[in-house]
C-alpha cells in the first residue's frame, strides 16, 4: 500500500478548514437578506410608505452592496483578503445595531447602507481566496459546497424572522443577525491564515480612489433616473437632469480607468469573451432572483394576507429546492459542459416568470409552489457553472479583480430589477389596477431580464467546458 503524501494530506486538510470558514461570511450575509425580506411588507406597514419607497429600502442595501464590490476585489489583492473579510464584517454589524436603535425611517435608511457597505466584500473576497486555493478540477466542487451555504442559511433563517416579526416586530430581527457577525469574525480570524500577513498599505496611496467615485456616482444616478419621485418628485425616467448625470459620470469613468495604470476597473478583462458574456448572464439571472427575494413578500402577503411566518415557509421551501440543485449542479460543473448547463438553467427561470405572469387573479397556493419549485431548481443548477465560465480563464493574479467586477454585475441586476420592480408596483397602484394585475405586470419585467440572460448564455464559447 501506497502512503499518503503528508504534505498533500496537511494541504487538503487546511482547505476544507479554510472552506469551513468562508460559511460564516455568507450566513451572516444571507441571514440579513433573509431575514430582511421577510420583514419588509411589516416594515411597510409600519411607516406607511409606497411601493417606490419600499424598494429604496432594498436599494439602499444594494447600490452600496454592488458598487463596493470591485473595491474589496482590488484591495484584496493587496491587503489580505481575509482580513477585509473581518472589516466588513465588523461594518455589517454596525449598520445592524443602527437600524435596531432607529426611530425614524432615515436612520434605517442609514443603517442599510452601512449594512451593504459591510457585506458588499464577502462574494468577491471569498470568491477569490477559492480560486487562488483550490485547483481548477476541484474548483466546482468547492463552489458548489460554499455557495450552498446560501440556501441552506435561507431554509431556516425566513422561519426565524417571520417568528421574531409576528412575536416581537420586526425591530428583532436585528439582534440575532448582530450575534451571528459576532461569530463570523472570531471563526474567520481562526481560520484564514493571511490574517498573519502584514498588509500592503502603500497601496492605498496610489489605489484608483477616482475611479471609486465615478463608478458610485454613475450608479447613483442610474438608479436615481430610474426611480426618481422618492427622491426629486419626478416621474420614473423622466428627469432629464439625472440621465445626464449618468452619462456624464459613465463617460468621465471609462475615460478615467483607460488613463489608470492600475485601474479600480480592468476593463481588459471584458475582453475576455467567457467572462464578460457569464458576468452579463450572471447579471440578469439575479435579477430574476429578485422574484422571491423582494416581490414575492409583498405579492404574499398583498394577495393572500400572509403574515411573516407564513411568508417564510414559502421563502424555507424555495431555499431547499435552491440547496439542492447548487449542490448537483456544482458536481456537475466539473464535468459537463457549463454552457449548456448555464443555458438550461436560465431557460428554466425564465420559464418560471412566465409562469407566474400568468398566474389567475386568485390562484391555489400549491400554483406558487410550482413555480417557486421550478425557479429555484433552475438557479441552483447554473450559478456554479456561470462562476466558474467567468472565472476559470482569469489569472489567479487577477482573481480579486475579476471577482469584484463579475460579482458587480451579478448583483447589480438584483439591484436594477428591483428598482424597477418598485416603479411597476407604484405604476400599477396609481392606475388602480387590480392587485394581482400589478405583480403580474412586475413579474412581466423579470421575463425581459430572463430573455436577456438567455441570449448572453448562448454567447459563452463552446470549445470550453
Amino acid at each position: 500500500m501506497t502512503p499518503s503524501n503528508p504534505k498533500n494530506h496537511i494541504f487538503d486538510q487546511r482547505s476544507r478548514a479554510i472552506l469551513t470558514a468562508l460559511f460564516f461570511p455568507v450566513i451572516a450575509l444571507l441571514f440579513n437578506s433573509s431575514v430582511f425580506s421577510v420583514a419588509l411588507p411589516a416594515i411597510r406597514d409600519h411607516f406607511k410608505i409606497a411601493p417606490d419607497i419600499v424598494a429604496w429600502l432594498a436599494i439602499a442595501f444594494s447600490m452600496p452592496f454592488m458598487v463596493m464590490m470591485p473595491l474589496y476585489g482590488r484591495l484584496g489583492d493587496q491587503l489580505g483578503r481575509s482580513r477585509l473579510l473581518v472589516l466588513g464584517i465588523v461594518i455589517l454589524g454596525i449598520g445592524t445595531a443602527l437600524i435596531f436603535i432607529a426611530d425614524t425611517l432615515f436612520w434605517v435608511f442609514i443603517g442599510r447602507i452601512i449594512q451593504g457597505i459591510g457585506s458588499s466584500g464577502v462574494t468577491p473576497l471569498c470568491l477569490a481566496i477559492i480560486a487562488s486555493r483550490f485547483p481548477e478540477e476541484e474548483r466546482g466542487r468547492a463552489l458548489g459546497i460554499w455557495n450552498a451555504t446560501a440556501p441552506a442559511t435561507s431554509i431556516f433563517a425566513p422561519s426565524i424572522g417571520g417568528f421574531l416579526v409576528d412575536s416581537l416586530g420586526w425591530r428583532f430581527i436585528f439582534p440575532p443577525i448582530f450575534i451571528v457577525c459576532v461569530i463570523t469574525i472570531v471563526v474567520v480570524r481562526w481560520q484564514i491564515p493571511s490574517l498573519k500577513d502584514r498588509p500592503n498599505l502603500q497601496i492605498l496611496r496610489q489605489f484608483d480612489w477616482g475611479g471609486v467615485f465615478l463608478l458610485n456616482g454613475l450608479v447613483l444616478f442610474l438608479v436615481l433616473y430610474i426611480s426618481s419621485r422618492p427622491v426629486t418628485g419626478v416621474e420614473p425616467f423622466r428627469d432629464w437632469r439625472l440621465l445626464l448625470g449618468f452619462l456624464l459620470f459613465l463617460t468621465a469613468f471609462y475615460y478615467w480607468e483607460r488613463a489608470q495604470d492600475d485601474p479600480l476597473v480592468n476593463l481588459n478583462l471584458l475582453k475576455n469573451q467567457n467572462f464578460t458574456f457569464a458576468s452579463l448572464a450572471s447579471g440578469f439571472r439575479m435579477g430574476m432572483m429578485a422574484g422571491p427575494s423582494f416581490l414575492f413578500p409583498l405579492y404574499l402577503a398583498d394577495l393572500y394576507q400572509f403574515n411573516a411566518a407564513e411568508i417564510g415557509f414559502f421563502a424555507t421551501f424555495h431555499s431547499i429546492v435552491l440547496f439542492i440543485l447548487i449542490r448537483i449542479g456544482g458536481n456537475m460543473a466539473d464535468t459537463h459542459s457549463r454552457r449548456n448547463l448555464t443555458i438550461i438553467g436560465l431557460f428554466g427561470q425564465l420559464m418560471a416568470m412566465i409562469y407566474f405572469v400568468l398566474f389567475p387573479d386568485n390562484p391555489n397556493t400549491a400554483f406558487l409552489y410550482v413555480g417557486l419549485a421550478v425557479h429555484g431548481a433552475s438557479a441552483g443548477l447554473n450559478i456554479i457553472s456561470l462562476h466558474r465560465k467567468a472565472l476559470d480563464s482569469i489569472d489567479s493574479t487577477q482573481s480579486g479583480a475579476a471577482a469584484g467586477i463579475y460579482s458587480m454585475t451579478r448583483f447589480g441586476g438584483s439591484m436594477i430589477a428591483t428598482t424597477l420592480i418598485g416603479v411597476v408596483l407604484q405604476w400599477g397602484q396609481e392606475a388602480e389596477f387590480s392587485v394581482a394585475r400589478t405583480y403580474q405586470s412586475a413579474f412581466l419585467l423579470l421575463v425581459v431580464f430572463g430573455v436577456l440572460g438567455l441570449l448572453s448564455s448562448f454567447a459563452l464559447q463552446k470549445n470550453q467546458k
